[in-house]
C-alpha cells in the first residue's frame, strides 16, 4: 500500500445509529472508515484490509466485542490491530481486565466524548501512519539495494569482458611484434603488419566507444547539426558497415524514401548510430542471413528501422538491452568481441537528438528489429516510394 493512502479503521457495533455517530466524529479525508454490524462482518473485512484501529462494541448479540478480540489476537494477521472497546455498561475492574485479556488499549464509555474519541484514536493512526512510511522506505531501500547488486554485478561482468577483449588484441600485437623482430620474409612481414593494423582498429574501437559512453554520459558531447538529407545518412551508415555485412555473406535489402527528406541533425553521429544497429545485426545473425533496413517519413517525423533473421531477444531481455554493459547472456557465442556498449551508445545518441529508439523480438531465433524515431524538418516530406533491393555482396 501505499505510504498516503488512506488510513483503514474498522467500526463494529449492531446499532447502525451508533456506527453513524462514530462515523461523524472520525470522518476525514485520510481515513477509510469499515463499518460491521457484527463479529462475523467485521471479520470478513479484517481478512481483506489491514487496519490502523478497530473501535468495538463490547454488548453484541451472537459474537460480542470480547470474542471478537480473542479471535483478532488468535490471528497473526490482526493480533497487532490496536483495540479501543466502546461500552455503554459499567467499567467495573472485572471487565476492564477481561477487555485488557483480550487484547484491548483502551475503553471508551458512552455517551462518548468527541474529542476523546478523536484524540484517542489520533495517536495509533498516526502510528500506523509511521509504520507504512518505514515500510514503504524499506522497500525503496531494498529496491535500491538489489539495483546496486546488479550494477556491481554488471561492472564485474563488464571488466572480465572488457580485459578479455583487451588481451587478445594486446597479445596478437605482442606476438606480431616478436614476429617482425624475427627478420621474416618481406611477404610474411607484410600478412603480419595487415593483422597487426586490424588488431589495432578493433582495439581503436574499443576504446573510442568507452570515451563516447563517458562523454555523454558526463555531459560533455555536443552534437554538430546541420541540414542533411536522410538518405546521404543511410548510405554512409551501409558504407561503414558494409565489410562485416559481407564477411559474413548477408544479404541487405534497403527501402527509403524516394524524394528527399531532410534533418537537423549530426551528421557523423546519425549515421554511427545506423552503423552500430547494420553492425549489430551483422554480429547476431547466423552467417547467409538477411537484413533489412527500412526509412519512412512523414509529419510525424522520420523512422529508420533495421531487422534481421538472426539469433533474437528474449522477451525479459527486451527492457534492457539499451543498458549499459548488457549483454544477452547465451549471445556472447556471437558477439565476435565486444563490450556490451553498442546498443547503450546507440540510444543515448538517439536521446540527444531528440528522438526515441525501441526493439521488438518474437524471441530466441526469431530475429530482431530496432525502430529509431526522429523529429523532421517540416515541410520537406513528399511522396515516399522504395529503393530497389541491394543485392547481396
Amino acid at each position: 500500500m501505499a505510504a498516503n493512502a488512506p488510513v483503514p479503521v474498522l467500526l463494529v457495533d449492531d446499532l447502525s445509529a451508533n456506527l453513524l455517530a462514530l462515523e461523524g466524529l472520525l470522518q476525514r479525508d485520510d481515513l477509510v472508515l469499515l463499518k460491521a454490524q457484527s463479529g462475523e462482518e467485521a471479520l470478513e473485512l479484517l481478512l481483506q484490509n489491514d487496519v490502523a484501529l478497530a473501535l468495538l462494541d463490547v454488548q453484541m448479540p451472537g459474537m460480542d466485542g470480547f470474542e471478537l478480540a480473542e479471535i483478532m489476537r488468535g490471528s497473526e494477521r490482526t493480533r497487532h490491530v490496536p483495540i479501543i472497546f466502546v461500552t455503554a455498561g459499567s467499567s467495573d475492574r472485572q471487565r476492564q481486565f477481561r477487555g485488557y485479556e483480550a487484547g484491548a488499549v483502551d475503553f471508551i464509555a458512552k455517551p462518548i466524548e468527541p474529542h476523546v474519541l478523536r484524540s484517542k484514536a489520533s495517536v495509533f493512526i498516526d502510528l500506523y501512519c509511521q509504520r507504512r512510511q518505514i515500510a514503504a522506505q524499506r522497500d525503496e531501500l531494498a529496491v535500491s539495494a538489489a539495483a546496486l547488486r546488479e550494477a556491481d554485478r554488471a561492472k564485474d561482468q563488464f571488466l572480465a569482458v572488457l580485459a578479455h577483449e583487451l588481451r587478445n588484441p594486446v597479445a596478437a600485437l605482442m606476438s606480431g611484434l616478436d614476429l617482425l623482430n624475427r627478420q621474416r620474409a618481406p611477404e610474411q612481414a607484410e600478412m603480419i603488419r595487415g593483422q597487426m593494423e586490424r588488431m589495432l582498429f578493433h582495439l581503436a574501437r574499443l576504446v573510442e566507444d568507452l570515451l563516447d559512453v563517458s562523454r555523454i554520459s558526463e555531459g560533455k558531447v555536443s552534437l554538430k547539426t546541420g541540414r542533411f538529407a536522410l538518405k546521404d545518412v543511410l548510405l554512409s551508415a551501409v558504407e561503414g558497415s558494409r565489410h562485416n555485412i559481407d564477411a559474413a555473406g548477408h544479404g541487405l535489402t534497403m527501402e527509403m524514401p524516394e524524394a528527399p527528406v531532410w534533418l537537423e541533425a549530426d551528421y557523423t553521429r546519425l549515421a554511427q548510430v545506423v552503423a552500430n544497429l547494420l553492425n549489430n545485426a551483422a554480429k547476431y545473425t547466423p552467417a547467409g542471413g538477411e537484413i533489412r533496413l527500412f526509412a519512412s517519413a512523414d509529419e510525424a517525423g522520420v523512422e529508420i528501422r533495421v531487422s534481421d533473421n538472426g539469433v533474437g531477444i528474449p522477451a525479459d531481455m527486451q527492457a534492457r538491452i539499451f543498458e549499459i554493459f548488457t549483454q544477452v547472456e547465451n549471445h556472447r557465442a556471437h558477439a565476435q568481441g565486444g563490450l556490451g556498449i553498442g546498443l547503450a551508445l546507440v540510444r543515448r545518441l538517439v536521446l540527444l537528438h531528440g528522438g526515441s529508439i525501441s526493439v521488438a523480438s518474437e524471441g530466441q531465433g526469431k530475429g530482431s528489429t530496432f525502430t529509431v524515431r526522429l523529429p523532421i524538418i517540416h515541410g520537406q516530406v513528399e511522396e515516399i516510394g522504395p529503393v530497389p533491393p541491394v543485392p547481396k555482396g
